[in-house]
């Protein structure tokens, strides 16, 4: 059975971590698709090569898909683009991408969601969530003020944000992670047999807070 673990990290620190060694990169392909947008409203600045969409916008390129109240996109002279979403108020913007050559997919939330396509990042910035799901199932999961995912090293960085006065509501600085190691199905199946069924996973409580 697989042990979960969680980790909370605290004070206003900034963490480097490998999502899991041996695994594939975000879909490679994503970086080269044209975007498609769907919104209300739509203003357009031929000169900068800025598109500004308001209202229930949904936003999808090859894999990509976010979902934010305004999406603010830019071209540069090269071809490159940028992107910038905004929640409505009291929600939070989503992006979701697939993982190449596996049945894994990253997601997460923010008030403001930055995609470089340039560099091929992603930044989730105030109340940040991210995720990473095998297929329907919850793997990994980290919580911050800041948090920033490189498509190219498969690289997340988690900032708390005390250092910056950026702590989330309730927060005070912390950051949370989460991870779950992956199954070596073939192990696990050469030395379980096939009757019982296994015990459900329990996760950990958290850790209490210190005095």
């Amino acid at each position: 059975m697989a042990k979960l673990l969680r980790v909370v990290f605290w004070g206003s620190l900034s963490i480097s971590l490998w999502l899991a060694s041996g695994l594939a990169n975000a879909e490679k392909a994503d970086k080269n698709k044209p975007i498609h947008i769907e919104s209300d409203a739509l203003r357009f600045d031929d000169r900068e090569q800025v598109s500004v969409f308001t209202g229930n916008v949904v936003l999808t390129k090859g894999t990509i898909v976010i979902r934010a109240a305004e999406i603010t996109v830019r071209e540069d002279s090269k071809g490159n683009q940028f992107g910038v979403a905004k929640a409505a108020p009291g929600k939070l913007a989503f992006f979701r991408q697939k993982r190449e050559g596996v049945d894994e997919f990253i997601e997460g939330e923010g008030e403001v969601i930055e995609y470089n396509g340039e560099q091929d990042w992603v930044r989730f910035s105030r109340q940040a969530i991210m995720r990473r799901l095998r297929g329907a199932q919850l793997a990994d999961e980290a919580i911050g003020a800041v948090i920033q995912y490189d498509n190219t090293t498969d690289v997340f960085t988690v900032d708390g944000g005390a250092s910056q006065g950026k702590a989330q509501p309730g927060g005070r600085g912390r950051v949370r992670v989460m991870l779950t190691p992956k199954q070596d199905t073939k192990a696990s199946s050469e030395a379980t047999p096939a009757r019982p069924v296994p015990t459900p996973l329990v996760v950990t409580p958290a850790l209490k807070e210190r005095p």
